[in-house]
């Protein structure tokens, strides 16, 4: 698999996305400047890691999203190449029009950090492979702007063609109540694209891969795209 993490100004986690894919995968990820207007050769994943780019201003993402690269993101995700957004990431995907809705301030109106529980809502994609349908796993969330709100008709495409990917839950997998950490529309955690090939999440899978910080249930997802590429290559 070869990967390339996205570095844009204020991003502070793709140093943590790039120990991951290398646990995963064995290969060193390629970082790609903001400002570059192409991806390296071969690529099949990109990744744009959480942080503050440009410092949230305007909206988070909003700069990031009209990136040059992220024209070449764009087609990429056109060819059916796989994308990771977390967190800002996330922002960003929505913001450039890879992903439908928009990440607005938490409900409390506070910047949250703790860990969090998920409910895994499908198991048959490039993401989720290595879970199981309804498992709960463990990451952890870092954001001030995690609140997915779209249209109800946006929301009835997502539920409806199954392209929510995670939800928030509590540790023993109910959704609902204090279980969602900022008020997030239908508990929604991530969301895919339309081709299944482009995935947005709020929570960091990244940061729970080694036991010395407190679990490991995001190597599943790692594990899953290292597995899906190979089975393709």
């Amino acid at each position: 698999m070869k990967a390339a993490v996205i570095l844009f100004p204020g991003s502070n986690r793709e140093n943590d996305v790039v120990r991951a894919i290398r646990q995963a995968t064995g290969k060193q990820p390629h970082i790609v400047w903001h400002g570059e207007t192409q991806l390296p050769a071969g690529t099949d994943l990109v990744v744009l890691p959480g942080g503050f780019s440009y410092g949230d201003y305007l909206r988070c993402g909003a700069i990031a999203g009209r990136a040059n690269v992220m024209d070449a993101v764009r087609a990429h995700a056109a060819r059916g190449g796989l994308v990771l957004g977390i967190c800002n990431g996330f922002q960003i995907l929505c913001e450039g029009g890879l992903l439908p809705g928009v990440l607005m301030r938490n409900r409390d109106l506070r910047f949250i950090c703790k860990m969090q529980h998920l409910k895994v809502e499908r198991a048959d994609t490039a993401f989720t492979s290595a879970y199981t349908q309804g498992q709960t796993i463990k990451v952890a969330i870092a954001h001030g702007e995690g609140n997915y709100v779209a249209d109800d008709e946006t929301v009835r495409r997502l539920e409806g063609d199954g392209r929510v990917a995670f939800r928030y839950c509590d540790a023993n997998g109910h959704l609902g109540g204090l279980a969602n950490p900022n008020g997030s529309l239908n508990d929604i955690a991530g969301i895919y694209s339309e081709k299944m090939n482009v995935l947005g999440m709020m929570p960091h899978p990244e940061n729970l891969i080694d036991p010395l910080v407190g679990g490991i249930d995001g190597r599943g997802l790692f594990n899953s795209l290292s597995n899906s590429l190979a089975a393709v290559a």
